[in-house]
């Protein structure tokens, strides 16, 4: 008959082996559902991100999947592989927090693609251009995100606090833009204690925020900025954002120059004067924080100068009763439309080049769809204007036919163009980003933000890895002798009652040891709980994670007396061998099988090479006495390796490796050039060798992704093993210092 403890934890086997199962089929239909749904988007041309977007590096990513809930978007990141994937790349409008939740640095922030290169100002990380002095911050530098705006505005300000002594005279810096960047760079350059001057072109606070359609919804998160406090939230209209950084201004008794348009910027670092319409202003520095609007795209069509063309909406009113076409496809376009349909009786019409919003958000979408079902917004999907006249608009509608539609006025919302005239007049180089960071190619300026984490994280691991020597040697020498006993020999030892598992120091040990492992909790705490997940770099709580389980194993050792006495006991002791077993392999071995992609286009490439040698190859047909033979060698090197399972793949790599050298060498006899020949038996088998390592790492890959379902059902096993340990400890009367 099975003693009790057997059964308990046979159940508890079964439990965590259907726990597995259940996991691993949840995790391989999210990531069928996520692969369709990238298929689809590169099917609709939704491939192309329109800004800073994530990359993930395949080799490096452990697939701890914590960067896929942190996005405000919704599921831009999904699993693709096995992998975190940018699944829905024209979504993403860059707010960066996946890579500030990738605890491993496996996520690049970029610009542009190489399908689709961004022509964007050339910076380093303290985001000076060319021009020694002139910095660029905000939407003039690609980074249209409040958020984002605001940070790179506060990341410049601190720049130039540690580089620039106030030394009187002229101004320390001269700020272009009063929008959220120019307003973050100025409150961060008095809380430096620098002098500054913010010079505006608009005549009203804001920049672009304030040329946003009346009432419009924008994404943004709350910050700190320097004097004021908080500033922003998740979800805020126009007006609201206005209103606080009005008030921003007001307590940080800044001073802005309105209706001040810069034309130019002539002297050096130190010594630079401004040229504005109300006259030249000197400077040590300038920082560009002007957004786009300023220079709108245009339509690109005849008639896109008419006075019925405008290039923002401020105010749906105006439009009361009229026809009105909105052209775009972006939010800026999809909320212009919903404002006049929602607000006016305007007859409205939304004229996309594309068969699908693939760059607005799901709200948007979801809205204008049910607009345009009941009729009050009238769509045009695939369209372009190909001319506007003063009482229609021509659009090129499906198949180039041209329609005209009678029309009163056209909203072109098309995003703003770089002020390339402008910056090249400054002395400002401009770089095509076809997927870098922004900076990339700079050398790093010293004391940067990445450089500074990756200090504060060595100096953690450094200080958490002389702590783990430290009580793995006083554990030792506690008990040195005692632990190199055997069980008989130790119950004469006179500090056996204090060592053993049940003794004074031996119980202590097992409960600050069951402590420090709970600790360990707190990483998925981290990555999970709402309110913690800005609670400090993850990479650092990640390290934390990595010592606590190391440790784990030692301390149980110590607190057993390197002996397994019961069955409990040794079960929780195993788990948690397995647990750390898993977190290795996931944290530094996982990584270490290459991405099949990589052997992918290694694989294109000698294709392409085969089939250039099988077309010279071509002229031995007529001369071999095997032609047939020959040619079916060549097709069969072109053959896809059909899907099957690891092991069985394991076992056929080697054997159909033979088989090719061997099937090589029977057709020797057609090439009399021995260099021809062997030119071929290279290419051959080469080309059957990396048909099998795609298949293979791909399998290899998937199978070793199981290391985070074991690893995480085994964790929550142990916290239900090392509840019954206590349970059990308690049950016998193992209360250690205290009473009952």
């Amino acid at each position: 008959m099975l003693s009790l403890d057997i059964l308990g934890l046979a159940v508890l086997f079964v439990v965590t082996l259907v726990a597995m199962w259940f996991m691993v089929k949840k995790r391989r239909a999210r990531d069928e559902r996520d692969s369709a749904e990238l298929a689809l988007a590169k099917k609709e041309g939704r491939a192309q991100p329109a800004t800073l977007h994530p990359v993930i590096d395949p080799d490096k990513c452990m697939s701890s999947l914590s960067c896929l809930a942190v996005c405000p978007e919704g599921d831009i990141l999904g699993v693709v592989e096995g992998k975190a994937a940018l699944v829905n790349p024209a979504a993403c409008i860059g707010h960066g927090k996946c890579a500030l939740e990738c605890p491993i640095d496996a996520i690049s922030l970029v610009i542009g693609t190489e399908e689709r290169g961004v022509d964007l100002p050339e910076v380093d990380e303290f985001f000076e251009t060319s021009r020694p002095g002139v910095h660029i911050v905000g939407e003039l530098g690609g980074m249209g995100l409040i958020k984002n705006a605001v940070t790179q505005g506060l990341q410049c300000a601190d720049a130039l606090g540690a580089k620039v002594r106030p030394q009187g005279g002229i101004h320390d810096v001269i700020i272009v833009g009063s929008g959220p960047a120019g307003i973050a760079c100025a409150l961060g350059l008095k809380k430096a204690g620098l002098s500054f001057r913010i010079l505006d072109r608009e005549t009203s606070l804001g920049g672009t925020i304030a040329q946003y359609p009346r009432q419009k919804v924008v994404m943004t998160e709350r910050v700190e900025l320097p004097i004021f406090g908080k500033f922003g939230d998740t979800l805020i209209s126009k007006e609201e954002l206005v209103e606080s950084m009005t008030k921003a201004v007001q307590k940080g008794g800044l001073h802005i120059d309105l209706g001040v348009q810069v034309t130019g910027i002539t002297g050096q670092d130190g010594a630079f004067t401004v040229a504005t319409n109300k006259g030249p202003v000197s400077t040590r520095k300038v920082v560009l924080a002007a957004g786009r609007r300023g220079t709108p795209r245009k339509l690109g069509c005849k008639g896109d100068d008419l006075p019925k063309v405008t290039y923002r909406l401020i105010d749906a009113s105006q439009y009361e009763g009229k026809r009105v076409v909105v052209v775009g496809g972006g939010d800026a376009a999809l909320e212009a439309a919903i404002q006049l349909a929602e607000e006016t009786d305007a007859e409205v019409v939304l004229s996309y080049r594309q068969a699908e919003f693939g760059k607005a958000r799901d709200a948007n979408k979801k809205r204008i769809k049910e607009l345009a079902d009941d009729g009050r917004v009238t769509l045009f999907l695939p369209s372009k204007p190909k001319e506007v006249t003063p009482d229609a608009v021509h659009l090129e509608v499906a198949e180039g036919r041209v329609m005209k539609l009678p029309n009163d006025y056209v909203i072109a919302c098309l995003g703003g163009e770089l002020p390339a005239e402008f910056l090249k007049a400054c002395g400002v180089s401009m770089k095509k980003y076809t997927g870098q960071e922004i900076g990339a190619g700079k050398k790093a300026a010293k004391g940067g933000v990445k450089e500074q984490q990756l200090k504060n994280q060595k100096r953690l691991a450094f200080a958490l890895f002389t702590l783990g020597c430290l009580i793995t040697a006083t554990l030792a020498v506690v008990g040195f002798d005692y632990y190199q006993l055997g069980k008989a020999a130790r119950l004469a030892h006179p500090l056996h009652r204090l060592l053993k598992p049940s003794g004074t120091w031996g119980h202590g040990v097992g409960i600050v040891a069951t402590l420090f492992m709970l600790s360990n909790f707190l990483y998925s705490v981290r990555k999970r709980v709402e309110a913690f997940k800005g609670a400090g770099p993850i990479r650092n709580w990640l390290t934390f994670h990595q010592f606590v389980g190391l440790m784990s194993p030692l301390a149980i050792a110590f607190h057993a007396a390197f002996m397994s006495n019961n069955l409990l006991a040794t079960t929780t002791a195993a788990a948690v061998s397995i647990v750390v077993a898993t977190g290795v392999v996931g944290r530094f071995i996982y990584g270490l099988v290459p991405s099949e992609n990589g052997r992918a286009q290694e694989l294109g490439e000698v294709v392409a090479r085969w089939e250039k040698l099988k077309s010279r190859l071509a002229h031995l047909m007529s001369d071999v006495t095997d032609p047939v033979g020959l040619t079916l060698l060549l097709d069969a090197a072109g053959t896809t390796v059909h899907d099957m399972a690891l092991p069985t793949l394991l076992v056929k790599m080697p054997l159909d490796a033979a088989k090719a050298r061997r099937e090589a060498k029977k057709v020797r006899g057609a090439f009399p050039d021995a260099a021809e020949y062997q030119d071929f038996e290279a290419s051959y088998t080469r080309l059957r060798t990396l048909r099998y390592q795609v298949t293979f790492y791909k399998k290899l890959k998937r199978f070793m992704a199981a290391w985070r379902v074991f690893h995480v059902v085994l964790a929550v096993m142990l916290v239900f093993l090392i509840a019954a340990h206590i349970a059990v400890s308690l049950y016998f009367g193992y209360f250690w210092i205290f009473t009952k």
